[in-house]
């Protein structure tokens, strides 16, 4: 059986996250996982509603699923189930499904290791975006790193420039999961 490893880039909005998972997958030659919630919120015009939350979950599961059946030594996905429940929680409180909160944590189980992406870097406005401002960014790097303090799960903050962070990055894998880059 196929030992895939998950590492999961983390964070707030606006951290640089998707493009960091994509230049690890780059890297080490391996698939990345997009947010489903961005194509859900396209093919909706914007609109989400508390009773789409499972339906959400469902597309970032299957984006997740997906991505690890390609892998050959490391998944990487570009958010994960547990960021599901951390925005749920924010914009929709009280209606994150039980079944979603119970999934991310048994996802989070088997995911090797988190990259916690810092909000020092210059915010990029987007349609998609929430808190734009300074108390709201600071509130959203404070609750994701609460969410991996508390479960006591595995993580590495990234933060500094883009080629620092890519670095650290690239270390923290190698490190915590034993891949290597592919040869070149």
């Amino acid at each position: 059986m196929r030992d895939v490893k998950r590492v999961v880039v983390f964070g707030t909005e606006s951290t640089g996250k998707t493009m960091l998972a994509q230049k690890l997958a780059a890297h080490f030659g391996e698939p990345w996982s997009p947010e489903f919630v961005r194509e859900f919120w396209d093919l909706r015009g914007g609109k989400i509603l508390a009773e789409d939350l499972g339906t959400v979950a469902l597309g970032q599961m299957a984006n997740e699923d997906h991505t690890a059946a390609r892998a050959g030594r490391v998944a990487i996905l570009d958010t994960d189930l547990l960021t599901c429940t951390i925005w749920d929680d924010v914009l929709f409180p009280g209606s994150c499904p039980e079944w979603v909160r119970a999934e991310a944590a048994q996802r989070a189980q088997v995911t090797s290791l988190w990259l916690l992406c810092d909000t020092d870097v210059p915010f990029a406005p987007d349609p998609q975006r929430s808190f734009p401002d300074a108390a709201g960014r600071e509130r959203g790097r404070q609750l994701w790193r609460e969410t991996l303090v508390k479960g006591g799960f595995p993580f590495v903050d990234i933060s500094g420039s883009w080629a620092g962070r890519e670095a650290r990055a690239i270390a923290a894998v190698e490190r915590v999961t034993g891949i290597r880059s592919t040869p070149g």
